[in-house]
């Protein structure tokens, strides 16, 4: 054992035996102290007559005491100089020079002619592009987001509509490409509440397309609720429109509506070879919502009652009727989703 452990031990013994001595241990504990005594005296073979010779003008005790001295010396020195140091700056971002802005504008606009042919594979490779030489426009973001949710790769459309907020966050644009994109990935209450934080973005209400995206997936959220609750639970009525499984609407009511199953139900091939119905179907595809107010037109109603009886009417006739033909126009016009 070396001589400075043994020289320790025997500073530890008498630091020990001084405390006996000057009461800072109570009297009940002073035998347990005593047994340590004895046993670091056996252990490290402490000799109590070199105290003088190890510790001729000071203590254990004392000595611990001006380190610590020195030591918060040290700190305070050190302190000043700490805090005068200015903090790392963040890494700042590469400048993007005119040159490559220039050539990722017109990637955008390639990618936006290719969205308006449906080409989306493309219009996503053009945005791609467009990122790669200027990754801080929230505007590619978003544009490649509703590329994604055209081409059903929704994760990667919500991915880019939140890349699109971390750049901009009043970006309202954004949250209804990620409304969307949440929506369609089944994620109802997260589609409600990107609807809600674009509407917020936008002031003054929100834009119609906004607050319809927002009403549509509140709707899907308490037919959710309705399914695990109670009956007599007070959640909102279930809307005539809403989406089945996998975002298609429930087109059973307008089935009834139109005479389905007992003979009466016009030819659907020829009814959907008609252009404007067939994109009002399609609205209603991407609209679960649009059926509601469907339901509610009295042009439309009579016009089931008709196909009840069994009478096709003219679908020229049925597009001059001022209210349908307004409500078609409401849903074949539209709906925020476009490029900019």
């Amino acid at each position: 054992m070396s001589s400075s452990k043994i020289d320790l031990a025997l500073g530890i013994v008498d630091f020990l035996q001084n405390s006996i001595e000057d009461g800072t241990i109570a009297d009940e504990d002073k035998d347990s102290v005593e047994v340590a005594i004895q046993c670091l005296t056996e252990i490290f073979n402490v000799d109590l007559s070199r105290k003088k010779e190890i510790f001729p003008k000071q203590t254990l005790l004392s000595v611990f005491q001006a380190y610590e001295k020195v030591r918060d010396a040290q700190a305070a020195r050190a302190a000043p100089a700490a805090s005068s140091s200015p903090a790392p700056a963040p890494p700042a971002a590469a400048a993007v020079s005119e040159e490559d802005k220039a050539k990722a504008e017109a990637l955008k606009a390639e990618g936006n002619k290719f969205v308006a042919n449906r080409d989306y594979q493309s219009a996503i490779s053009a945005y791609t592009k467009a990122i790669e030489l200027d990754a801080t426009n929230k505007i590619y973001y978003s544009n490649r987001a509703a590329a994604y949710s055209a081409s059903s790769s929704h994760a990667l459309a919500i991915k880019d509509a939140e890349k699109a907020l971390d750049i901009d966050p009043k970006y309202a644009k954004a949250y209804s490409r990620l409304g969307l994109a949440k929506y369609a990935s089944g994620d109802a209450k997260g589609a409600m509440e990107a609807y809600k934080a674009g509407m917020e973005a936008e002031g003054n209400g929100g834009s119609d397309a906004m607050r319809k995206g927002y009403e549509t997936a509140k709707s899907r959220v308490d037919e959710d609720l309705r399914s695990v609750v109670p009956e007599d639970t007070d959640v909102s009525e279930r809307s005539a429109g809403d989406a089945g499984s996998g975002g298609m609407p429930d087109l059973s009511s307008l089935a009834g509506m139109l005479g389905g199953g007992g003979g009466g139900m016009p030819d659907l091939a020829s009814l959907m070879n008609n252009p404007q119905i067939a994109q009002m179907a399609q609205q209603f595809m991407s609209n679960p919502g649009a059926l509601d107010n469907l339901m509610s037109n009295p042009s439309v109603r009579n016009m089931a009652e008709r196909f009840r009886g069994g009478s096709m009417p003219n679908m020229q006739d049925m597009m001059n009727d001022p209210s349908i033909a307004d409500l078609a126009r409401n849903f074949m016009g539209g709906n925020g989703g476009n490029s900019q």
